[in-house]
């Protein structure tokens, strides 16, 4: 079985660990605010926390890719986890917030996503990107999200 493959963005945003936490956790704002998203279909009731699931509809290399995503650790503004399992990949996204300095009211996102076969099924788009040169691309896409996000943000504040 083929090991675990990670890719780690990170991104600084002008503005407290508060309004970072509520944009990241906005699932029915996501459509408006990343470009990559397609649709997302929210499947719980009630706020954002441990047993969220939602399913989300991406466009990447020209491909549309829908993972069904479900919170599995969540410590407001802190951090959270969700996980995915699909085509025979188990896919793990972490999301943490560092506080900046005091005077900066900066918060740095740390993105987190790796993705480790599980042995069943055809592999899906987004286990082909992970490996090799697919890295960079899953890399990219990320630190663009991250970038719309803290675009988003910045504008609200």
């Amino acid at each position: 079985m083929a090991a675990t493959k990670s890719v780690v963005v990170e991104r600084r945003v002008q503005a407290p660990p508060g309004p970072v936490w509520e944009a990241l956790t906005d699932l029915r704002g996501m459509e408006r605010v990343l470009s990559g998203v397609e649709r997302v279909e929210v499947l719980t009731a009630g706020g954002f926390d441990v047993g969220t699931r939602w399913r989300e509809t991406r466009r990447m290399m020209g491909k549309e890719a829908t993972e069904e995503m479900t919170v599995t650790e969540c410590v407001p503004p802190e951090r959270y986890v969700t996980v995915a399992d699909s085509h025979g990949m188990h896919y793990v996204s972490e999301i943490e917030l560092l506080k900046g300095d005091p005077e900066s009211a900066s918060t740095m996102i740390v993105m987190t996503f790796r993705a480790t076969p599980t042995g069943g099924g055809a592999m899906g788009l987004l286990a082909k990107l992970v490996g090799g040169l697919g890295a960079k691309a899953v890399s990219r896409a990320l630190a663009k999200d991250l970038d719309e996000i803290a675009a988003a943000i910045e504008r609200r504040g």
